[in-house]
């Protein structure tokens, strides 16, 4: 077919690199499934909730087409969040959202702002929906430049979206209070994605740690919608209720926006079972509670562990990973090495993050596997 009807910005764009299948690398390595220690994507090592399982069980009405509006899973949201149900919106993931609000936004041409090292998906998706990625890289220790922002914005007019992810991937750290509210005051559309918020808790002096609920929705800034309309925050299913097979995602956005997403979002995006599954988790804070609480214990675990390994050099974390810098050796290759022994990692090799690895959170006795196959490739 001729090429030319193809858009030139979509023939040039990269295409986004996942990683691989479990069942192909499963075939790959020789291993069943149950064999392999899967740290390569951030999963939930502790799968759904029972009640989220039971409900699955249960469901009664995967013929149907689900409801357009995802009315019962938003309910359940409001409550869970704490905000007015005609703030919320519901995707695939918290990558649908992103999608949705650059074709809201973008016009051919205008500009998105990221902060690189970070997640894929903004370029991704900036590049598909037309739009001229800016990128203004973060510091040393992934802090952001705010000031380079500033500047990006002031030579910048067409900028119309900045994109920050807390905790950041790859590397898990965060954005303070002071900066997120400076960054507030640019005339742009600010999108905060908190994948992995949920990891991130008791630093903040204003949480009560002890409460299940502040836990459970951690440092969120998700109310701060309701204070700047410029402000959009995405969450997921995905980490904390281990529902990434599913894709089920949210967010709250600003009133001017939301009619706009709602015209364009396809009809059934959210499915029956990924729906069932996510008012199901809500229900079981106890559990999320429980699970959260472990996987942040592993990853202190981790990253203290990792440090005591004199070829690898982990970085703070506020997620439930941690990314580590080797030293002295080829990253790529540790990481093929470590597949071999069925412990999968993921690999990055990329400004910033150059010659570096990202270890997932797992249960304790995958750690006990990592941190003996690590070792022995002393």
């Amino acid at each position: 077919m001729n090429h030319k009807f193809v858009r030139p910005e979509i023939a040039e764009m990269e295409a986004y690199t996942p990683i691989v299948p479990f069942e192909v690398l499963s075939a790959r390595l020789g291993r069943t499934p149950e064999e392999i220690v899967k740290l390569d994507a951030n999963e939930n090592p502790y799968g759904p909730s029972p009640k989220a399982l039971e409900a699955l069980r249960n469901g009664r009405f995967f013929h149907i087409y689900p409801d357009p509006e995802s009315n019962q899973l938003r309910d359940a949201l409001c409550d869970y969040v704490q905000m007015p149900k005609e703030r919320l919106l519901t995707g695939m993931g918290a990558d649908e959202l992103i999608d949705l609000v650059l074709r809201v936004v973008l016009s051919p041409g205008d500009m998105v702002i990221d902060c690189p090292p970070s997640f894929g998906m903004y370029p991704f998706s900036t590049a598909v929906n037309s739009g001229q990625y800016v990128q203004v890289w973060r510091k040393d220790d992934f802090s952001l430049d705010v000031a380079g922002i500033e500047t990006a914005v002031a030579q910048n007019p067409t900028a119309k979206i900045l994109f920050l992810c807390s905790p950041n991937n790859p590397d898990g750290s965060t954005i303070t209070d002071a900066d997120l509210r400076r960054l507030l005051q640019l005339p742009l559309l600010v999108v905060l994605d908190e994948a992995y918020v949920d990891f991130d808790f008791g630093h903040r002096e204003e949480r009560d740690k002890n409460s299940v609920s502040s836990v459970v929705n951690s440092s969120s800034r998700i109310h701060w919608t309701l204070e700047y309309d410029n402000l959009a925050v995405l969450r997921t299913f995905s980490k904390l209720a281990g529902l990434a097979g599913l894709r089920v995602g949210y967010g709250a956005f600003p009133e001017w926006l939301l009619p706009h997403m709602w015209k364009i979002k396809q009809p059934y995006n959210i499915n029956v079972a990924a729906s069932l599954a996510a008012m199901a988790s809500i229900e079981d804070k106890a559990w999320l509670h429980e699970k959260v609480q472990l996987l942040v214990a592993e990853r202190e675990r981790l990253f203290a562990e990792l440090g005591t390994i004199s070829y690898l050099s982990p970085f703070p974390s506020r997620s439930n990973f941690v990314l580590c810098r080797v030293i002295g050796r080829d990253a790529q290759q540790l990481k093929l090495d470590l597949e071999q022994a069925g412990i999968l990692v993921r690999y990055f090799n990329k400004p910033g993050v150059d010659n570096c690895i990202r270890i997932s959170a797992g249960r304790p006795e995958e750690t006990d596997k990592l941190l003996v196959a690590l070792k022995n490739l002393l």
